[in-house]
């Protein structure tokens, strides 16, 4: 899995476990999204930064000793959340 599409998926479930901290399975997804970004890639010191922007989430990462940031579009983010409220099945956690 390439690095941009590893962030992704753990900014999606990052969302995901932040909304619903009891949902076991958002945080079993959420701590393997992390170990690909650290074993895979080499990526330390990840966070969320710039919560305010209301078009773009932000997040900053060091990498190989340099820090840096990835932005992604926040509907685009959000869209797992959004699917997961809106299905019944996933509603009694």
């Amino acid at each position: 899995m390439n690095l941009q599409d590893t962030f992704f998926n753990w900014l999606q479930m990052y969302i995901v476990h932040q909304a619903r901290p009891d949902d076991e399975a958002a945080k079993e997804t959420l701590d393997f999204f992390a170990l690909i970004l650290r074993e895979d890639h080499g990526v330390q010191h990840l966070e969320l930064v710039d919560k305010i922007d209301r078009q773009k989430i932000h997040i900053a990462y060091e990498k190989d000793g340099i820090s840096s940031k990835q932005s992604f579009d926040r509907e685009s983010a959000e869209k797992l959340l959004d699917d997961i409220n809106s299905n019944p099945i996933y509603n009694n956690q």
